[in-house]
């Protein structure tokens, strides 16, 4: 296989907030289409699309009802084509969302499983008998409260590990692998290059355990029968959604030689700043762990696999809010973050709104989020009565997935361009925020996007150079990227205070990115420049 995934500049679209063109509310394929031609300018070569498939909606199309089509509200498989032409024409590959771990409630499959213990579908699911009455076993849903829901038809619970809605899927079951590789093979032949696979390593279960998750006996064997069956003929990219894992079994997963999958995301980053790792915990985010954590990771795949850097995505708040300055630093913060993760080893995914250095909508009552995993936490959090209202909202805003789901600002207008209509989640608009301000500020974000992205592209220590972490003390990093004798340093300020240039960056470099105007013996608050040697 071509190792095309090395030359990735992925752009995560979420089609439901990207751009509405029929007034509905909610974003579609044509908003898309409509918008290819900023994608291309931005620089980037591929594209994440969340799930655009038919759905009820429980989770905001992460309960698929139907895998071979395109949800109404989106548009229609025509103009599915057309986008899909349209990237690739313009040199952008397609990746979709493979949500494989479960299916809606409302998906045919399911509806005939619950028919009856002895339907041939019956199988396609995990079913079991009460234990003394109540659940199998104490494991508990991503969402809240127990994984398992008792079906009062047929006398049996099935296992949720999210909402009861979203049902687990029986891979142990041979016929539901082969209708997952027929499934991805549809795709694959209508000229989809490659899928991001959601909580892929939940696909197989270990019941010994005593709490729900992934990583089972059967993970490596399913991957490879997926990879022979449908992946590997096609030359197809794959990334991962997997949570919890260490470097080595991230190796395990995505080495060359394996067969499985091409690389995964990491998120252990993402988890700082929350009281173990409970997202409406908050705490001070340790800097110094933040890189140290990226380091371990560059440190980690550098054998045998590619990695994947990424801040931000659909399932979390904006990253200039839970790392950066907002109020003080907006422009400086987000573009440091930039230029700290993007100058590594590894393939950049960027998330929309994250060129324009969106930061997290206010939302005033829980009347204005639409998550569910948000919403059930609100209630749960409510009804310990440990908090007052204000206290609840702050912790809902600190970590919903709705912060990264608000449309996007394209105009100062109405809706910020988004729609004509009633948005389907309130948009908010600031000044300075939008692509078509930022568009003719030569010093915003978004150009400057488009500078590192130009620059990833040219300077080959950038893509594939060797990493070195130099320093990390004091909120400061320096750390190389090494390739054919050529050498770029990255420094980065993480702190609102200046400090000294440090010692081991060497006189007489080249600098080829900087997030200030000039270079001094100083670093200024969030101030990060890549320099060639």
């Amino acid at each position: 296989m071509k190792q095309w995934h090395k030359e990735i500049i992925a752009y995560q679209i979420y089609p439901r907030s990207y751009c509405d063109t029929n007034g509905d509310g909610i974003g579609d394929i044509k908003g898309i289409i409509g918008k290819l031609d900023y994608l291309k300018e931005l620089g980037i070569n591929t594209v994440w699309l969340s799930p655009c498939y038919p759905s009820p909606g429980d989770d905001n199309g992460y309960d698929i009802s139907d895998y071979r089509g395109i949800a109404p509200e989106y548009g229609s498989i025509e103009e599915f084509k057309e986008m899909l032409d349209g990237m690739h024409s313009r040199g952008i590959r397609l990746l979709m969302d493979l949500v494989v771990n479960h299916t809606s409630d409302e998906h045919e499959w399911f509806v005939k499983s619950r028919e009856s213990r002895d339907n041939p579908y019956r199988d396609y699911y995990i079913w079991r008998d009460p234990v003394d009455g109540h659940e199998p076993n104490e494991w508990v849903a991503a969402f809240g409260g127990s994984a398992w829901e008792y079906d009062e038809k047929t006398g049996q619970y099935y296992l949720h590990l999210f909402s009861k809605k979203q049902p687990d899927l029986n891979w142990e079951n041979p016929k539901v692998r082969q209708e997952i590789a027929d499934m991805i093979n549809y795709w694959l032949d209508m000229g989809v290059d490659g899928f991001r696979c959601d909580v892929i390593n939940n696909i197989s279960k270990d019941f010994t355990r005593p709490y729900a998750g992934g990583n089972g006996p059967r993970l490596h064997e399913f991957l490879h029968e997926l990879h022979v069956r449908a992946l590997e003929p096609h030359g197809a990219f794959t990334v991962g959604e997997t949570w919890g894992l260490t470097p080595a079994q991230a190796l395990d997963l995505t080495g060359e030689a394996r067969g499985e999958l091409t690389t995964t995301f990491q998120f252990e980053h993402l988890l700082l700043g929350r009281v173990n790792g409970d997202k409406f915990d908050p705490e001070p985010v340790d800097r110094k762990a933040f890189v140290d954590i990226l380091a371990k990771w560059e440190y980690g795949l550098a054998s045998d696999s590619y990695p994947v850097l990424v801040m931000e995505n659909h399932d979390q708040p904006r990253a200039l809010s839970r790392f950066g300055d907002r109020e003080n630093y907006p422009y400086e913060s987000a573009t440091m973050l930039a230029m700290l993760l993007y100058g590594m080893r590894g393939i950049p995914f960027i998330y929309q709104g994250q060129e324009l250095g969106l930061h997290d909508p206010t939302f005033n009552s829980i009347d204005e989020y639409r998550d569910i995993e948000t919403i059930n936490a609100y209630n749960e959090l409510k009804a310990t009565g440990k908090f007052t209202e204000d206290e609840l909202i702050k912790k809902m805003q600190y970590g919903s997935r709705d912060c990264g789901r608000t449309p996007m600002p394209w105009t100062t207008g109405s809706e910020g361009g988004f729609t004509s209509g009633t948005p389907w989640i309130k948009t908010q608009v600031d000044a300075g925020f939008t692509v078509e301000e930022q568009e003719r500020d030569e010093k915003s974000v978004l150009n400057f996007y488009r500078k590192l992205i130009k620059l990833r592209k040219e300077i080959p220590a950038l893509a594939d150079g060797e990493f070195a972490l130099l320093l990390n003390e004091n909120n400061t990093s320096v750390y190389t990227r090494t390739l054919d004798g050529e050498t770029v340093y990255v420094v980065s300020r993480f702190d609102e205070s200046e400090c000294p240039m440090p010692d081991c960056i060497p006189a007489g470099l080249t600098v080829l990115l900087n997030n200030y105007d000039s270079v001094g013996d100083t670093l200024k608050p969030f101030q990060s420049i890549w320099f060639k040697k």
